[in-house]
């Protein structure tokens, strides 16, 4: 039996525009949102929710099995259709593919990291926990120890970045981060391949990082916001000169201490 709570959403379900997949892709991200189900409950049957939404049930089974593909639902046989939390991994090999034939992708998905880690680090000065920075000072140590090998390199690069977004204790932006990581372990490697083998470049990574890491353990929002964002800066300058000339990749580009 429909409850007076339950009907608006079905109206509104119904009226959706679309295919049948996409009436049942509002359906359960509707009901998810609203939170009248969680992760674990189960779905009604098909043929209720084919009903309720006015497509076949061939439809219905269709779509459940696109999302169960998806993470967003498993389908267990003698029990039905259970809501479950999407493997984040998963979530980021689509969006990889969902971006991967846009030209320049990387340089686009950099702009957004940049979004995302700055605020990311201006929360982490507020909500970093111990166990946060312990978890980052690990990861420039983890930079500093791996700085000769470009491929172990570029992933503790991404270590410390993913470590100060989970440290921001915002599930938001460690979800969208989560689902760029992909792209974002590209991005590292290429960049770590641009920086070449000199030692002056070396250990201007390892400095930079650990300038990021004691801003953020002086809880310094502003501090901690201008140092990632020269640092990024710093980075593609560098990366550009090092393009436009090979013989520059020897020469890290200056550095003006911020006040």
């Amino acid at each position: 039996m429909t409850t007076r709570t339950q009907q608006p959403l079905i109206t509104r379900v119904a009226e959706t525009e679309g295919s049948g997949f996409s009436k049942v892709f509002a359906f359960l991200r509707d009901r998810l949102l609203e939170g009248s189900i969680q992760s674990g409950d189960r779905l009604i049957p098909e043929r209720e929710l084919a009903a309720q939404l006015g497509v076949s049930r061939p439809i219905v089974r269709e779509a459940l099995r696109a999302l169960s593909m998806m993470g967003v639902v498993e389908i267990r046989e003698r029990v039905g259709t259970v809501v479950r939390k999407p493997d984040v991994s998963v979530l980021g090999d689509f969006f990889a593919f969902s971006m991967a034939q846009q030209a320049d992708i990387v340089d686009d998905v950099m702009q957004a990291r940049i979004a995302i880690e700055v605020q990311a680090a201006r929360l982490a000065c507020r909500h970093a926990t111990t166990s946060d920075l312990e978890r980052i000072a690990a990861a420039v140590d983890h930079i500093e120890a791996t700085v000769n090998d470009s491929e172990e390199g570029s992933r503790a690069d991404y270590e410390f970045h993913s470590a100060l977004v989970r440290a921001s204790r915002s599930e938001t932006l460690v979800q969208l981060y989560a689902a760029m990581s992909t792209l974002l372990l590209r991005s590292h490697h290429e960049r770590r391949d641009v920086v070449g083998g000199d030692p002056a470049i070396k250990q201007y990574l390892v400095e930079d990082h650990a300038r990021i890491f004691q801003a953020l353990i002086a809880r310094d929002e502003d501090r901690a916001d201008q140092v990632l964002r020269k640092h990024f800066s710093i980075g593609d300058e560098y990366r550009r000169k090092a393009a436009a000339d090979p013989a520059a990749r020897g020469r890290p580009p200056e550095r003006k201490e911020l006040a």
